[in-house]
C-alpha cells in the first residue's frame, strides 16, 4: 500500500488537493492522508448539508478526470446507498474535455490499422464530430462509399486509468478500515465492479461486441436501429460503424416541426428497452438522449453500448416480481421477492420491513398507472431496503438508473405514457414462460441431474472423510458466540458455591467440637491432642487458601 502512494504520490497530491479546495478535508483527515488542519475552514453544519456536499463532490470528480467522472456517474445509480440530493448533483457530471489534436488521432488510427490513414478512407474529417472523456468521432467515407463514425481512443488514458484505480483500491481499503459504513456497503467490492467495467469500456472490441448483441434482439424490428460494426477497421482503440444521422431525441420541437410522432417514438423507445431488460437480459445500461437519435419513419437508433447491464434468468424473474407486486400494492408479496433473492436476514426486522413497505404501498394505492414512475417506484422500494441494511444487488441499480432515464425521456415524448403499464405484459410473459411446462421440465430435469452428481460423488466423499479420520486428522471447530463470558459467569457460581460450602462445613465442624466438648465438661483434649484448637488452624488454613485460590483466578 506504501509502495502504491509513493508511485502515485504526485496523484495522490492532485486529489488531496481537489477535496481540500472545495471544502472537504475532513474526508482526506479521516482517511489519514491530511493532518486535518485544512479542514478547520469548513464548519460542522455546513458538511450536514447533503446538497452542498453533492455540489462539492461534483467540483471535485469534475476536476479529477476520466475515472472519477465515471466513478461519479456510476455513483448516481446507487440510490439505494446514496442520498438523493447527492445523487442530483452527481447526475449533472458531464465529459466536458478538449478533443485531442487530429495528428495525434492520425497516428493512433495508423497504428492500430496498420495503414495510412489516406489508403484506408475516401475522406476524412479532421474535426471531431463528439468528445468525451475516454475518446472522440470523427466521420469519415469508406473507399466503398459508406459513410462511417470513427470512435478513437484518448492517446496514453490506459495507464492514467490504471494509476487511479489503483489509487481508489487504496483509498477503498482505507475507507473500509476507517468507515462503517463502508464496511457495510462493502465499497471496495464496488470499485472493483467498477474498475471492470470501466476496462471493460476502454476496449472498443468489446463495446462493438455489445452492440452487435442487441442488433440481434431486433433484427426483425424495423422500428429500431443499431448501427452496424466494421469489423476491417476496429480495434481495441479504434471503433468504426455505420454514421447515424439523424435528430436527436430530446430535441422535441424539431421532432414536431418535420411530422414525426412523438407517441410512436416513446412507445418504441419505452419497448425497446423493457424488451431488453425482461425478456433478453442484455441492455443498454446508459440510454440518455445523447445516445439515441430518430431517423425517418419514426425509427428509434440507439448507439454507443460501452456500458451494458446483464440479468441472469433468475434476475430477470424476480425483477418483474417485483414489478408485479409493486403494481398490485402486494407487500407480502414484495418481501417474498426481497426473501427469495435472499437479501433478508436474521438481523433483519421483519416487522419493521412490512411496515415501511405498507408506507410504500399506500403512497401507490389507487394511483392511475399513467401516473406511476416505474423507475421512481423502483428506488422508492431500493431506498427503503437500504434502510433496513438490506442490500440490492448491483444488477438492480444500473437497471434503475436505465429505467428512469428511459422514463425522464418518454415523459417528454408523451406525458400519458405509462411505464409500468407497458412493463406489464413483458413481466407476465417472463412469469407464464418461467412457469410453462416445457421450462418447469427442464428446469426439474436439470436439478436431477445436479442431484445425480453429487449422489454419485458421495461415496467418495465418504471416503475420503473417512480417510481423514483413520488418520487421526479430523478436527472439530465448535465456535460459540459469547462462549467465553458464559465459562467466566459459570465459574464464578461455582467458585462462590465451593466459597459458601467450606464456609457452612467450617462452621458446623468448629460449632459442633464446642458444643460437644461443652455437653461433656471435659476438655478440648482428644488422645492428649488439642482437637479443637488443632482442628480450628488446619479448617482456618483450609479456608484462607481456598478464598487465595478463588481471588487470585480473578473468577469470584
Amino acid at each position: 500500500m506504501f509502495g502504491k502512494r509513493l508511485k502515485h504520490a504526485h496523484r495522490y497530491q492532485e486529489i488531496t488537493n481537489a477535496f481540500l479546495k472545495n471544502g472537504m478535508g475532513y474526508f482526506i483527515y479521516r482517511l489519514g492522508l491530511s493532518d486535518g488542519k485544512s479542514t478547520s475552514k469548513v464548519a460542522p453544519e455546513e458538511n450536514l448539508n447533503l446538497r452542498s456536499i453533492g455540489e462539492r463532490l461534483h467540483k471535485i470528480l469534475q476536476s479529477l478526470g476520466p475515472t472519477f467522472i465515471k466513478l461519479g456517474q456510476i455513483a448516481s445509480t446507487r440510490r439505494d446507498i446514496v442520498p438523493e440530493e447527492i445523487v442530483r448533483e452527481l447526475e449533472k457530471l458531464q465529459d466536458q474535455v478538449t478533443p485531442f489534436p487530429f495528428e495525434k488521432a492520425r497516428q493512433i488510427i495508423e497504428a492500430e490499422l496498420g495503414d495510412s490513414l489516406e489508403s484506408l478512407f475516401l475522406e476524412f474529417q479532421e474535426t471531431p464530430l463528439a468528445t468525451a472523456s475516454i475518446g472522440q468521432v470523427h466521420v469519415a467515407r469508406l473507399h466503398s462509399q459508406e459513410v462511417v463514425a470513427i470512435k478513437v481512443q484518448r492517446p496514453d488514458i490506459l495507464p492514467n486509468v490504471e494509476t487511479d484505480l489503483e489509487i481508489l483500491d487504496d483509498l477503498t481499503r482505507l475507507m473500509e478500515a476507517r468507515i462503517p459504513w463502508a464496511r457495510r456497503y462493502q465499497i471496495r467490492k464496488m470499485i472493483d465492479e467498477f474498475a471492470k467495467s470501466l476496462r471493460a469500456e476502454l476496449d472498443y472490441n468489446s463495446e462493438g461486441r455489445n452492440g452487435e448483441r442487441i442488433a440481434k434482439q431486433f433484427i426483425d424490428n424495423q422500428g429500431i436501429k443499431i448501427p452496424k460494426i466494421h469489423w476491417d477497421y476496429s480495434t481495441k482503440k479504434v471503433l468504426t460503424m455505420d454514421f447515424i444521422k439523424g435528430i436527436k431525441i430530446n430535441h422535441y420541437k424539431q421532432l414536431d416541426e418535420e411530422g414525426y410522432d412523438r407517441r410512436i417514438i416513446a412507445d418504441r423507445l419505452a419497448n425497446s428497452i423493457l424488451q431488453q431488460i425482461l425478456i433478453d437480459g442484455f441492455y443498454h445500461g446508459d440510454p440518455h438522449p445523447g445516445n439515441i437519435v430518430i431517423l425517418p419513419g419514426n425509427v428509434v437508433s440507439l448507439m454507443d453500448f460501452g456500458m451494458v447491464g446483464r440479468l441472469e434468468e433468475e434476475m430477470k424473474y424476480q425483477f418483474a416480481s417485483l414489478v408485479i407486486n409493486l403494481k398490485r400494492g402486494s407487500t407480502t408479496g414484495l418481501i417474498n421477492t426481497l426473501s427469495n433473492m435472499g437479501l433478508l436476514t436474521d438481523e433483519t426486522d421483519m416487522s419493521s420491513l412490512r411496515y415501511d413497505i405498507d408506507e410504500l404501498r399506500n403512497k401507490y394505492y389507487d394511483i392511475p398507472l399513467s401516473q406511476i414512475s416505474l423507475g421512481g417506484a423502483v428506488n422508492d422500494l431500493f431506498s427503503v431496503a437500504n434502510e433496513h441494511k438490506v442490500m440490492i444487488p448491483p444488477e438492480f441499480t444500473m437497471l434503475g438508473k436505465a429505467v428512469l432515464t428511459m422514463e425522464a425521456i418518454v415523459e417528454e415524448l408523451d406525458p400519458n405514457f405509462s411505464i409500468m403499464k407497458a412493463a406489464e405484459p413483458f413481466g407476465e410473459r417472463l412469469l407464464k414462460e418461467r412457469f410453462h411446462p416445457k421450462n418447469l421440465a427442464k428446469k426439474t430435469w436439470n436439478q436431477f441431474i445436479e442431484s445425480a452428481e453429487a449422489i454419485s460423488e458421495l461415496p467418495k466423499d465418504i471416503r475420503d472423510v473417512s480417510d481423514i479420520i483413520k488418520k487421526g486428522k479430523l478436527r472439530l471447530d465448535i465456535n460459540i458466540p459469547e462462549l467465553q463470558v458464559f465459562l467466566h459467569k459459570l465459574d464464578q457460581i461455582s467458585n462462590r458455591l465451593s466459597f459458601s460450602i467450606i464456609l457452612l462445613a467450617f462452621s458446623i465442624i468448629m460449632v459442633g467440637l464446642i458444643v460437644g466438648s461443652a455437653i461433656a465438661g471435659q476438655a478440648n483434649i482428644l488422645w492428649n491432642i488439642p482437637a479443637i484448637e488443632i482442628g480450628f488452624v488446619v479448617a482456618t488454613l483450609m479456608f484462607l487458601l481456598m478464598i487465595y485460590t478463588i481471588f487470585r483466578s480473578g473468577r469470584m
